[in-house]
């Protein structure tokens, strides 16, 4: 059973390290994917602008105000996480030709742009100013997912920055009064709900169930480079607070390869991952990967990002002090070992030497053995003289075990006549026909019943003469008013008969039952009965019969 138990630790524990394995596998391989993702950012940048210019060629070509008004919308979607400053440009156009249709929906869209797109700049009046001057009933339906969005964002910068707990837990209350408005205007099975309801979990501390929500979305829709950075940025969120820190490394780096095929800059995932490996100790990497994060959140003038990676500098710092002072530790190790190793090797030829000397020692008295041998050689000619002695002495001994087996064999010569005649006897009445007498003679157990007595007495004379004092130690294992008699003084009942057995060490009870040819059931029944009148612990019976003695009897 305990070997089973091994076993199966074993196994476990091996299909536990194959699947680590193959998840750091996966892990690095999505590593030098990301390398190679990064190596081709000026191209992906490339066709990003190529996208721009194609949107303004068209805009300056297009003569209807409501395309036109479409295309600053696809404009703005394109500079917002690009070029901060061209994008707040795109939305002062939008707001001049909504007011020049006189669509109000379309000014309240280009003020909620502008709100959106100072917001991840740190310009948070400014953008609740706008926010709050658009009333909540004026807004229609289809913007309402847009209009929460905002206000929750917003709110939760202010819930990320402030200064005072007090502050943060009313920011954050009123962050999470927007999600929930979010939920309820967003359709349940757009990425949009998905991505809330997974914030929210996380929020509640419950990110197995945001993982869970993600983890189908993701796997039940096709998603573009842009919404597959998002969802796995949310995803690596719940895998860090679930702990979970190999599938958040993974997630952080799906998120960082969408980022960088979509040509945006303003991100998260890629400054994640760089402290992420900073803490790992892959400098080299953490290095470059947040020089590319800086770079980027520059050329965007996403002051919010510039300031959250200045944070991290101390951070960064602290790592940089842990790993020297780690490799500090190392370097002290080594020296020690390398004292160790050296001081070791000393005692080692210490030690070779003083072996010599030894050697050189045992040389000389080797040469006082042989010539002490020389004069052993004539002891142990006496000795052989002692050793014949010996051996006359041991062949008195081998004869009277000769005569033990002359006395085991007249035993079972004795038996072998028993039933000589007893098969003469069949032979006779089988001759002269008397089948009755045959067939009363074949079923009679009397001879069968008066030799197993015999040999039962046989039984118990041969033990109580190896065992003399064994009824009276076993009745002093048991209750006074439980003790077991036997009818006759030299012999044994079937309850003693049964622990003499288990004394000569037959413990099993098949065994026992076929000895004295009971049932298995009587067997038991009779251990478990004498067992219940142990005057101490019934299940340390047994063992305390195995001490008995062979004491002989005193008087």
């Amino acid at each position: 059973m305990r070997l089973g138990i091994y076993i199966l630790t074993f196994f476990c524990a091996l299909m536990a390290a194959h699947a680590a394995s193959r998840a750091k596998s996966t892990t690095d391989s999505l590593m030098k994917q990301l390398d190679s993702v990064i190596a081709m950012r000026p191209e992906y940048q490339r066709l990003k602008e190529q996208r721009l210019d194609s949107l303004h060629a068209e805009f300056r070509m297009c003569d209807d105000s409501e395309r036109r008004f479409d295309l600053l919308n696809e404009l703005f979607n394109e500079y917002l996480p690009f070029i901060s400053d061209s994008a707040y440009a795109i939305t002062l156009r939008q707001e001049k030709l909504a007011r020049d249709l006189g669509d109000s929906n379309k000014v309240m869209n280009a003020l909620m742009n502008r709100a959106n797109i100072l917001s991840p700049t740190g310009m948070y009046y400014e953008t609740l100013s706008i926010i709050d001057s658009i009333r909540l009933e004026d807004v229609p339906d289809y913007m309402r997912p847009y209009y929460f969005h905002t206000k929750r964002t917003v709110y939760g910068h202010l819930a990320d920055y402030a200064a005072f707990d007090n502050e943060k837990r009313r920011y954050k209350t009123i962050t999470d009064m927007y999600r929930d408005s979010l939920l309820s205007v967003n359709d349940p099975e757009s990425m949009s709900y998905a991505l809330i309801h997974a914030d929210q979990l996380n929020e509640k501390g419950r990110p197995r169930e945001a993982i869970e929500i993600l983890e189908n979305y993701i796997a039940g829709n096709e998603l573009d480079e842009h919404s597959r950075a998002i969802c796995a940025w949310t995803l690596a969120v719940a895998y860090g607070m679930a702990g979970d820190s190999e599938n958040q490394k993974k997630q952080l780096i799906l998120s960082a390869i969408s980022d960088m095929k979509s040509a945006v800059r303003e991100y998260v995932s890629l400054r994640q991952l760089a402290l992420l490996l900073y803490s790992e100790g892959d400098l080299d990497r953490a290095y470059r990967f947040l020089n590319i994060a800086v770079d980027d959140a520059v050329k965007c003038n996403a002051r919010q990002r510039i300031i959250e990676l200045n944070n991290c500098y101390p951070q960064i710092n602290a790592i940089y002090v842990d790993t020297v002072r780690r490799q500090h530790k190392n370097l002290v190790r080594t020296v020690i070992i390398i004292t160790v190793l050296i001081v070791a090797l000393l005692v080692l030829l210490l030690v070779m030497r003083k072996q010599m000397h030894r050697i050189a020692h045992a040389r000389r008295q080797e040469e006082e053995a042989n010539r002490q041998l020389s004069e052993l050689n004539g002891e142990l000619q006496q000795s052989n003289l002692r050793l014949a002695e010996a051996y006359n002495e041991i062949s008195d001994i081998s004869e009277l075990k000769e005569t033990y087996i002359s006395s085991y064999m007249n035993q079972c010569l004795f038996y072998i006549e028993k039933l000589d005649s007893y098969r003469k006897a069949i032979g006779k009445l089988a001759n002269s026909g008397k089948s009755d007498d045959l067939k009363k003679l074949v079923k009679s157990s009397a001879m069968i019943d008066e030799e197993l007595k015999a040999f039962y007495d046989q039984f118990d004379q041969t033990f109580l003469n190896l065992f003399p004092s064994f009824v009276e130690d076993f009745n002093a294992l048991l209750h006074p008013s439980e003790q077991i008699i036997p009818k006759r003084p030299d012999s044994l009942n079937p309850e003693l008969r049964i622990y003499a057995l288990i004394r000569l060490g037959i413990t099993d009870s098949d065994k026992i039952a076929k000895f004295l040819r009971y049932s298995l059931t009587t067997i038991y029944n009779y251990r478990t009965k004498v067992r219940n009148k142990a005057l101490g612990d019934r299940n340390s019976l047994e063992a305390e019969v195995m001490n008995i003695s062979r004491r002989p009897k005193v008087g």
